[in-house]
């Protein structure tokens, strides 16, 4: 996911309009529905998906022919890889939602701090800002 989906309800900021908002305004209750109306739809999407492959799946029939089913199979497996990303990253949405509701979205779960308007437009499942999760990466490759 490397764009924001075109977020558009009623009473809902544009992305123009989040940007626009003072630093004094971060994380009010207009730019938290911004990005709880944003995280609703990214998962509504995700879950479509996978029922969209569920009934693939189910479709598939048998064939015959060695390379044909080998092709198949590969497919299978990639597929099953993406909905595997995918259902991670509903969890990670469900996380996000979780800490809308109880008042600690955009706040670095490490340091407290903001994680910043466009960070979270980028990826609006961070719960760490971009200081945190760089030393996060670097002590998990120093540990592995």
């Amino acid at each position: 996911m490397s764009e924001a989906p075109n977020v558009s309800a009623p009473d809902v900021l544009t992305e123009e309009e989040l940007l626009a908002m003072p630093a004094s305004d971060y994380m009010n209750a207009r730019q938290l529905e911004f990005f709880r109306h944003l995280l609703e739809t990214t998962r509504e999407e995700l879950f479509a998906n996978g029922q969209s492959t569920i009934a693939h799946l189910q479709e598939t029939t048998a064939t015959p022919d060695e390379a044909d089913r080998a092709t198949q199979e590969e497919e299978h497996v990639l597929e099953q890889r993406i909905r595997d990303r995918e259902r991670k990253q509903l969890h990670k949405i469900d996380q996000a939602l979780a800490r809308i509701a109880n008042g600690t979205y955009g706040y670095c779960e490490a340091s407290g701090e903001p994680i910043g308007l466009r960070r979270l437009l980028v990826r609006p499942t961070a719960s760490l800002s971009i200081e945190e999760q760089e030393r996060h990466e670097r002590e998990e490759r120093l540990f592995r």
